[in-house]
């Protein structure tokens, strides 16, 4: 029988082991209903309308709560391989599933409401001058109609996770590019996410910083969140040891449960 958290938090004086081990067993059976995978494609392709094959016939699974890095030389098709799972890009063939739903046969006005299940994390972090830290991370919240008593709280939070949380009323622009990038985490995050896609989300990072952003990422995988992570950072991926997904030429050519970065220029 399952039980709730609820139930759980109620008798876990006297049962607590017992009740946690049935509440695993029941995340199991749950995740096992709802599908292996959290995210799939199947046979993938993308033209550009210029000709350019992006994409070339890719399939490829990722289970719920894996931390996975994709890699490969520039222009072999990693940035239109991530901008496809949140519906950047469409494929010109194939499917894609997030979290059993098929990105190709959503409508144009339910995307906003598939990336609510998706947090990003840019390369230039695309955080809002004008706004402080905590609105930045609280506009996240704010396009979908979020109580503000609910809103703080979740957003000191996140904010305490990446520790901004001393730098709330900042501006971008009186933080470390180090720090607007744990801003933009945080942003990604406060909708408590099921994926997190991560684009170069250390490259204009010196080495230290991205080590702590690493540090940042890991910890939200550690918490239960699917990480996918594209980057061109050899010393990450061979220290972080998680899964390598190689592209070249628009097509996975090694894929490794505890891969290294490879050769690339």
């Amino acid at each position: 029988m399952c039980v709730s958290k609820g139930m759980c938090v109620t008798i876990h004086n006297v049962f607590d082991d017992k009740c946690q081990n049935i509440m695993i067993s029941c995340l199991a059976a749950n995740k096992k209903r709802l599908g292996d995978y959290m995210i799939e494609m199947k046979e993938v392709y993308k033209i550009y309308p210029n000709g350019v094959k992006a994409i070339n016939g890719i399939n490829v699974s990722i289970h719920p709560g894996e931390f996975v890095y994709v890699v490969g030389p520039s222009g072999a098709g990693k940035s239109t391989f991530i901008k496809m799972m949140y519906r950047e890009e469409k494929p010109t063939k194939g499917k894609i599933f997030i979290n059993n739903k098929d990105l190709g046969s959503i409508k144009e006005k339910e995307i906003p409401y598939v990336r609510r299940e998706i947090g990003v994390v840019f390369q230039d972090f695309k955080l809002l001058p004008t706004l402080t830290v905590f609105e930045n991370v609280a506009f996240a919240l704010e396009v979908i109609g979020e109580q503000p008593s609910i809103m703080k709280k979740k957003v000191l939070d996140v904010l305490d996770l990446v520790q901004l949380k001393h730098k709330a009323r900042q501006f971008p622009d009186q933080l470390s590019g180090g720090e607007q990038q744990r801003v933009s985490i945080a942003r990604s995050i406060v909708n408590s996410p099921e994926v997190v896609i991560a684009d170069e989300p250390t490259g204009n990072l010196d080495p230290d910083t991205s080590w702590e952003i690493m540090k940042t990422l890991e910890e939200i995988n550690n918490r239960g969140t699917t990480v996918v992570m594209a980057t061109h950072n050899k010393e990450i991926v061979n220290s972080m040891k998680k899964r390598v997904i190689a592209i070249e030429d628009g097509m996975i050519v090694r894929d490794e449960a505890r891969g290294e970065y490879g050769i690339y220029d």
